[in-house]
Formats: C-alpha cells, sequence, structure tokens
C-alpha cells in the first residue's frame, strides 16, 4: 500500500491502524487504463470525485449523505488519508475509494471519459506566490481535462478563501466551452451540501473570505 502514498507525515495511532485495516479495501492502485468502478465498488452507481481531500470531512459528509454514490477521493498526504479511513469506520461508511497519486494523471488514466456525475474541488493550495502560479491545479488544460471526464450534466463545485485564486479559476472556467457557469458569470452562493470544515472554520475566525463557483458540463 505504501507505494500509493506520495507525501508522508506524522501519523496518529488511529490513522496508522485505519491504514492497516481499511486500506487494502480501500486504496486503488493507478492501472494502465480506465479503472472499472463498479468491480472496485461491487455495484453501479452515479460517480462523485473530490479532488485534495485533506482529512476527508468534507468527503465524509458527502458520502454519509448520498449513499447511493460511489465516491473517489484523491489525497497524496498520508495522515490526511489515514483521517479518512478512520472516519469510515467510525461512520460505518462503504461507498468511498481513494487514489493517493497526481489528479491529472488519475483524470487522465483511470476515469474513462463521461464517467464522472459530479467533481468537488475545495480550498486547493493557492500558491501564493507568483514564481508558483504554474504549479496550481486550476488552468486551461486541467479544466479540459476535467471537461472530458464529466458527463452532461454534471455539476463541478469549487470553494477558495485566496480572492487571487478564486479570480483565476472564474477565468479559466468561464473560458472552457464545455462548461456553463450556474451563476452567470461570477460566483455562486455556497451550495447546501458542502458543511464548514474545521479548516474553513479557522479561516472565518481569522477573518478569511470564501468564494464558491459551480459550473455544469454542457
Amino acid at each position: 500500500m505504501s507505494a500509493y502514498l506520495r507525501k508522508r507525515g506524522r501519523l496518529t495511532r488511529g490513522q496508522a491502524r485505519a491504514l492497516a485495516e481499511r486500506g487494502p479495501d480501500v486504496m486503488l492502485p493507478l492501472a494502465a487504463g480506465p479503472i472499472d468502478f463498479a468491480a472496485a465498488f461491487g455495484r453501479s452507481a452515479p460517480l462523485g470525485l473530490e479532488i485534495g481531500f485533506g482529512s476527508g470531512q468534507a468527503l465524509l459528509d458527502w458520502a454519509e449523505s448520498a449513499p447511493d454514490w460511489n465516491l473517489l477521493g484523491i489525497e497524496v498526504y498520508e495522515p490526511g488519508i489515514g483521517s479518512l479511513l478512520k472516519g469510515m469506520t467510525e461512520r460505518e461508511l462503504t461507498n468511498i475509494r481513494v487514489l493517493s497519486e497526481d489528479a491529472a494523471e488519475v483524470l487522465a488514466s483511470a476515469i474513462a471519459p463521461g464517467t464522472l456525475r459530479e467533481v468537488r474541488i475545495f480550498f486547493p493550495d493557492p500558491w501564493p506566490k507568483k514564481r508558483h502560479h504554474k504549479r496550481r491545479l486550476i488552468n486551461e488544460a486541467f479544466a479540459a481535462l476535467l471537461a472530458e471526464r464529466m458527463c452532461p450534466g454534471a455539476r463541478l463545485r469549487l470553494a477558495t478563501d485566496w480572492q487571487e485564486y478564486a479570480e483565476q479559476m472564474l477565468v479559466v472556467l468561464n473560458a472552457e466551452a464545455a462548461f456553463s457557469n450556474d451563476a452567470g458569470d461570477g460566483y455562486a452562493p455556497r451550495f447546501e451540501g458542502r458543511n464548514i470544515t474545521r479548516f474553513e472554520a479557522r479561516g472565518q475566525r481569522l477573518g478569511h473570505q470564501v468564494w464558491d463557483l459551480c459550473f455544469t458540463r454542457r
């Protein structure tokens, strides 16, 4: 299982136990071709994706509120994956699978075109220094790749507390012809399914504003 984990960190005992006990059933390898998600989940169901799920709080909430969905999470931080797996055990959830790989690689090789019914990207790394902007996840090429992997009518939901990144995401996604902005040309209201995570609550205490975006695959 360690081959799938790209960024290590200090694990709590609970996280380490969850990785050992749940990891073999939940972690998916990156294969040469698209994953058979019906086989991976043991059922056919709408497929949702969260990219960069952090400690997993939002993904756990999504899985609990949508038991009839299959949910895939992408994360490269080992303690975060451990927290997610621990939460799955505590909440008795079975409808999540995890890939610990680069998100662009997963979309390009592991997910067939027109497969995803919803994609969520909450608080991606803003890479605030100008010389690091090229590392940001949301760019023209990534937007086009996302659109290819989403089915018509699928939703793309994003949130950030970094205004300049919010502005960039808005420009990039408004320019992608395959997407329609649910809020006209601007930002979307926060949707009911996005619960406030500990990360966001801490930002609110510090006075951080949050910008939400929502797009539909044409």
